[in-house]
């Protein structure tokens, strides 16, 4: 239903505001979210403000009981404390994970994004090596640090 403003959203934060190169066609699970992302014990979640896309997250389920933590970006207007989008969508995800009995949480970031690993960090997530991902974590070319989380 808003897989439009939700590509828009996304490829607007990575390529104007933090010059990262990536592409709408890079990205291909942003135009089939229902078969990529709502499947097994995976979901995506959008936050709006007056019908409009201001944030989102997803959960890709990756077997073994673990799962990745993918495409959580909020407009910039929206952003921290006054808001708290990104705390209520992680929050959503979080709940929906221990229902679907997820035991491990990865994710991927690039450097660029430092208020994010803040927040991560905040939010109980622990930096961890490349090296000790499971095998079935999608790795995006532009992602360098990496992020755990227990359940």
């Amino acid at each position: 239903m808003y897989q439009e403003n939700i590509l828009e959203l996304i490829v607007s934060i990575q390529q104007k505001e933090f010059e990262i190169p990536i592409s709408a066609e890079d990205q291909p699970d942003l135009c089939n979210i229902r078969d990529f992302y709502q499947k097994d014990n995976g979901n995506f979640w959008v936050a709006l403000f007056n019908k409009r896309v201001i944030g989102t997250i997803s959960l890709l389920d990756i077997g073994n009981e673990q799962a990745a933590l993918r495409k959580m970006f909020v407009d910039k207007a929206y952003r921290g404390g006054v808001y708290q989008v990104a705390r209520i969508l992680l929050k959503e995800l979080l709940k929906w994970a221990r229902v679907k009995k997820i035991q491990e949480i990865y994710l991927g970031t690039t450097p660029k994004f430092t208020a994010a690993h803040i927040f991560y960090g905040k939010s109980g997530f622990c930096e961890v090596a490349k090296t000790s991902l499971p095998s079935a974590f999608p790795i995006m070319k532009v992602d360098t640090k990496f992020y755990k989380f227990e359940l």
